[in-house]
């Protein structure tokens, strides 16, 4: 029994370059749903964000792209793990086209201008299974922490104090 198990998560989920491209949205789709559930707590706005993220990136019609989210909140509520769904991301995509994810990753944790901890451990999860360097990681973070200054300004944004439940890396 547990032989089988291990050998369908072995199983490519997708044989040929089309499945490949059509699962591609999906994956990144339920990596943006594990990252905004890390909180406990998906709300619309990062709904949104995804959704919007994952239009421009794959080039989605509207009908797809519900599709997609729909489909996707399925599969992460049935699934045990993100390898399935890396994966088809360490299969298909570049060392580049991984870091650019991770950065999306982190603008939908910053969206609400506070980092959870569970947030970050959930990226750093991700990246380490897409095979994304540490200091890429870093890179990513520190990328998206500096964009969110005000223009005007040059002030950070609200964000939470590091404590036990946040970090400074």
């Amino acid at each position: 029994m547990l032989s089988h198990l291990l050998a369908r998560l072995k199983e490519p989920l997708a044989k040929t370059q089309e499945e490949v491209e059509t699962l591609l949205p999906l994956a990144a789709a339920v990596l943006y749903l594990e990252v905004a559930w890390a909180d406990h707590d998906i709300s619309e706005d990062e709904v949104e964000l995804f959704s919007a993220t994952l239009a421009e990136q794959f080039d989605l019609a509207p009908d797809e792209l519900k599709i997609i989210v729909s489909e996707s909140r399925a599969q992460h509520e049935a699934s045990v793990g993100l390898y399935r769904f890396t994966r088809i991301i360490n299969d298909a995509w570049d060392e580049e086209s991984k870091f650019q994810l991770i950065v999306k990753l982190w603008e939908l944790a910053y969206s609400d201008n506070e980092l959870h901890s569970y947030e970050e451990h959930t990226i750093r999860k991700i990246a380490e299974l897409m095979y994304v360097s540490h200091s890429r990681y870093i890179e990513a973070k520190l990328k998206v922490k500096r964009g969110a200054e005000q223009p005007s300004t040059g002030v950070p944004l609200p964000e939470s104090r590091p404590g036990p439940e946040t970090s400074l890396d």
